[in-house]
């Protein structure tokens, strides 16, 4: 009797000693957790620039306003009857 205990004492010592510190240990899951939920942060961070991306191509498409304010913003272009000033700084 105290033989089959102290075995199953042995093995209980020694599937602890796993748990905590093995391959597959709970560390390990506690240190999956955390990448996952970076993961899933990322992933939102990422859906939100692609809907926002996805918004300016079909504005692009649509209309020409949204082209002409990138002409405007990104090449510096006027209409005909437009006068451009420019202020330097010194």
């Amino acid at each position: 009797m105290r033989i089959l205990l102290g075995g199953l004492v042995a093995l209980l010592v020694v599937l602890q000693a796993q748990l905590w510190s093995g391959k597959g240990g709970l560390p390990a899951v506690w240190q999956l957790d955390e990448d996952v939920a970076a993961r899933k942060a990322e992933n939102a961070d990422l859906r939100q620039r692609n809907a926002a991306l996805e918004a300016d191509v079909d504005d692009l498409k649509d209309g020409l306003e949204a082209v002409e304010e990138r002409a405007r913003n990104e090449l510096g272009m006027v209409r005909d009857d437009e006068v451009f000033y420019q202020v330097a700084d010194e």
